[in-house]
C-alpha cells in the first residue's frame, strides 16, 4: 500500500517502518497540505457516486438497477479512496468517515461472486471474465483492492473488507499461475497487493502468485492477441518485452512500469532475492539518470502515456502524469527500506513537492492528471486532461484525485523509519516522531527555512541511534554547528535524555540547474530550484504586457529568496533579473549569425512549480532560456 509498507520480520531489510501512528504532523507545510486533503476526502466520495464509480457496485451488490457506467477500471477508483478514508480515520477518528468505510465494505462484499472473483462493470454487463486481460485492468482492481483492504484493517480495525480481499487472493491463486491460466493483466499492480496480502496473512501462496507475475512479465504474456499498430499491441507499452531481470532501463507506459517494479521490489524483499533486487536498482537508476524531469515527474509521451527514448523529455509536451510520480514513490520507498540509501529518500521528496504537490490544487479541490513543465502562451486544451485547461474536478478517467488523496493522506509514513529505539528521519516536517521508547518532536518552518530543530521527549536509558538525511543538494550544512555530508545521514549514536536538543541547519539558497547536453529539447535553458522545491515563471509575477516566451534569463545574476506570506498561501518567491524580447523578426528562420532581437531588462520572479495555476490557468514555465 502506499502507506506503512512492512515487511516481514524474516525479510532482509536495512529499515523498518515505524507503527502507523508513530509519526505525526503538528503545524507547517505539510499539516496543512493534510488538513486539506483530509476536507476533500468527502467530496471525492460525492464524486464517485456522481461519476457512478459507486453505483456499479451497488448494482453488482443488487442494491441497485441499472447498466454499468464506465470502464472496468471503475472499481480501483473506489478502493483507492477507501484507503484515504482509512488512514484518515486511523489517525483522528471521524464516526461518518468510518460509516462510508463501513458502508463501502458492505456493498462489495455483496457485489463478491460466491468464487470470490469480483469486477462490478464485468459482472453487471455480463463479460466474459479475463477475456481481455490487456485491457480490463481485473487484477489491477484486485491489487488496489488488497491495497484497501490492509489500510481498512490496519488503520481501523474493521476486517470485512479484508476477508472479501483473502476470498479475491485465494480466487487469484487457484486460477492463476504456472499450473493455470498463464495471461497477464496489462495493468500491473496486482503484484503489490499480494504480496500485502502475504505480510498480513502469512498466507504464502500470494507471495508465490505475486512471484509468479513478477517473473512470468517479459515474455509477451499481456500484449493484446493478434496484430495491432498502436501501442496495445507493443509488448512494452505493459513492461512485457523484457524480462524484468534482463532489462536495462523503464520503457512503455509509464504508471504500468513503475507499479510492476515496485511490487518487483516488494518480492525481491520477502523473498531475499539479491539478484531481482539489483535488477530493480539498476532500473531505478537508468529512469533517475535517463528519464526523468527536473521535477521527479516521469513520462514524455502522451502517445501511450509514456517513457520516451533516454534524455526525451520535452518541457512543453511532458506527460508527467500524477498517478506515475505516485508509483514512483512507492518503489522510491521500497528501495529506500531495502537499501537505507539516502538517494531514495532524496527521490521521494523530490517526487512529494514537485510531481504529486503539482497535481492538486492548494485546496485541495481540483486536480491535474498531466503535469506539464511549460504551459504555452495562448494554450487550448484540447483533451479533458489537457493542464491547458488548469486543474479539474474530476475526469472520465479518474485514477489521479483518488491516488492523490491516499498518498496525502498517508504521508507520515514516509517521515521516519525505525527498529530498535533508533531513529532515522528522512522527510522534514512539524510533528512528532517515535519508535520503541525513543521519542521526538521536530520543529521547522521547512521547506521555506532550512533549520530543523529535533527535541527528544522520551529516551531509553542505552544507546540508540538518531540518523537524519541530509539532501544531496544541501552543501554547506551542518548538525549542531558541525558540517555535514551531503547526500548521505548526519548520525547520531548515544544515550540520550529527555529535553536535549539537535538541529540540523540545511543551507537553502535558490540556485539554478543545468539540462544534459542529449536534452535537446532544454538546450539553452536553466532551471532554479530552492531547497527541495523547484520553481517556475507564471505570467501573473511579470511585467504587464510581457509574452512569457520572450523572457531570457540571465545566469550571471544573483538569484535572491522573499518569503510572501499574502501569496499562494504563503510561499518563498525568488527574484532574479533578466532580459525581454522587444521586437520579434519577421520569419520563423533567419540566417545563422543574424544579430539578435532587441531585448530590454526586466526583473523575473518565480515561485514554487507546486502553486502554478491556483490563479487561472496562465502561461507558465520551468526551463527557461538563458540569455
Amino acid at each position: 500500500m502506499t502507506g506503512p509498507v512492512g515487511p516481514r520480520p524474516s525479510a532482509p531489510v536495512a529499515l523498518r517502518p515505524l507503527p502507523f501512528t508513530a509519526a505525526r504532523l503538528a503545524g507547517g507545510f505539510w499539516a496543512r497540505r493534510a488538513a486539506a486533503n483530509r476536507a476533500a476526502i468527502p467530496v471525492g466520495y460525492q464524486r464517485l457516486k456522481e461519476a457512478g464509480s459507486i453505483g456499479n457496485l451497488r448494482i453488482a451488490a443488487g442494491e441497485g438497477d441499472g447498466t454499468a457506467t464506465g470502464a472496468s477500471f471503475r472499481d480501483s477508483d473506489v478502493y483507492k479512496w477507501l484507503e484515504a478514508a482509512a488512514w484518515e480515520h486511523g489517525r483522528s477518528p471521524d464516526e461518518r468517515l468510518l460509516e462510508r468505510i463501513r458502508e463501502l465494505s458492505r456493498t462489495i462484499a455483496a457485489a463478491q461472486q460466491e468464487d470470490g472473483y469480483l469486477n462490478s462493470a464485468i459482472q453487471v454487463r455480463g463479460e466474459e471474465r479475463y477475456a481481455q486481460l490487456w485491457m480490463s485492468h481485473e487484477l489491477y482492481c484486485a491489487g488496489h483492492l488488497m491495497q484497501a483492504a490492509m489500510a481498512v484493517a490496519r488503520a481501523t480495525g474493521e476486517t470485512e473488507l479484508l476477508e472479501v480481499a483473502v476470498k479475491f487472493g485465494d480466487h487469484l491463486a487457484a486460477t492463476f499461475g504456472p499450473d493455470g491460466r498463464s495471461e497477464l493483466d496489462g495493468h500491473p499492480v496486482v503484484e503489490m497487493g499480494l504480496v500485502e496480502l502475504y505480510r498480513q496473512t502469512g498466507e504464502r501462496r500470494y507471495l508465490d502468485l505475486a512471484t509468479h507475475f513478477v517473473d512470468a512479465r517479459g515474455h509477451g504474456r499481456a500484449v493484446k492477441p493478434g496484430f495491432d499498430p498502436s501501442h496495445y499491441g507493443d509488448p512494452a507499452h505493459y513492461s512485457d518485452r523484457v524480462p524484468v531481470r534482463k532489462a536495462r532501463t523503464v520503457e512503455g507506459h509509464a504508471v504500468r512500469s513503475v507499479y510492476f517494479v515496485a511490487g518487483a521490489t516488494d518480492v525481491a524483499i520477502e523473498t531475499g532475492d539479491a539478484e531481482l533486487l539489483a535488477a530493480v536498482r539498476g532500473l531505478y537508476e537508468a529512469m533517475r539518470n535517463e528519464k526523468q524531469h527536473v521535477t521527479g515527474a516521469i513520462g514524455s509521451r502522451w502517445d501511450g502515456e509514456a517513457f520516451g527514448e533516454p534524455f526525451e523529455l520535452p518541457p512543453d509536451r511532458a506527460y508527467a502524469e500524477t498517478c506515475a510520480a505516485i508509483g514512483a514513490i512507492q518503489w522510491a520507498w521500497r528501495l529506500l527500506l531495502a537499501t537505507g540509501e539516502a538517494g531514495y529518500a532524496d527521490q521521494i521528496e523530490l517526487m512529494l513537492y514537485n510531481a504529486v504537490l503539482p497535481a492538486v490544487s492548494l485546496d485541495s479541490a481540483d486536480y491535474f492528471y498531466v503535469n506539464t513543465l511549460h504551459r504555452r502562451t495562448g494554450a487550448h486544451g484540447d483533451l479533458e486532461r489537457s493542464p491547458a485547461h488548469g486543474r479539474r474536478p474530476w475526469f472520465n478517467c479518474a485514477c489521479c484525485p483518488p491516488n492523490v488523496m491516499r498518498t496525502l493522506a498517508s504521508l507520515p509514513a514516509y517521515l521516519a523509519t525505525g527498529s530498535g529505539g533508533s531513529l532515522q528521519i528522512h522527510q522534514y516536517a512539524a510533528g512528532s516522531l517515535a519508535s520503541e521508547g525513543f521519542a521526538v518532536d521536530v520543529d521547522t518552518d521547512y521547506p521555506w527555512d532550512g533549520e530543523i530543530a529535533v527535541t527528544v521527549r522520551q529516551a531509553p536509558a542505552h544507546e540508540v541511534e538518531l540518523s537524519l538525511r541530509v539532501p544531496a543538494w544541501a552543501s554547506g550544512s551542518t548538525l549542531d554547528g558541525q558540517p555535514v555530508t551531503p547526500g548521505a545521514y548526519a548520525r547520531i549514536r548515544r544515550t540520550f535524555t529527555a529535553g536535549e536538543r539537535v538541529t540540523l541547519s540545511l543551507r537553502l539558497p535558490a540556485r539554478l540547474l543545468a539540462p544534459n547536453d542529449r536534452m535537446d529539447s532544454l538546450r539553452g535553458c536553466v532551471a532554479v530550484a530552492r531547497g527541495p522545491l523547484v520553481y517556475a515563471i507564471e505570467q501573473p509575477d511579470q511585467p504587464s504586457g510581457v509574452t512569457l516566451e520572450d523572457i531570457r534569463i540571465d545566469p550571471s545574476a544573483p538569484l535572491r529568496a522573499e518569503h510572501r506570506p499574502d501569496l499562494l498561501g504563503g510561499v518563498t518567491v525568488v527574484h532574479g533579473s533578466g532580459t525581454v524580447i522587444t521586437a520579434l523578426p519577421d520569419t520563423p528562420y533567419h540566417p545563422h549569425g543574424q544579430p539578435p532581437p532587441p531585448a530590454q531588462p526586466i526583473p523575473l520572479t518565480l515561485i514554487p512549480y507546486y502553486a502554478w495555476s491556483n490563479r487561472g490557468p496562465h502561461p507558465m514555465r520551468v526551463w527557461i532560456p538563458a540569455g
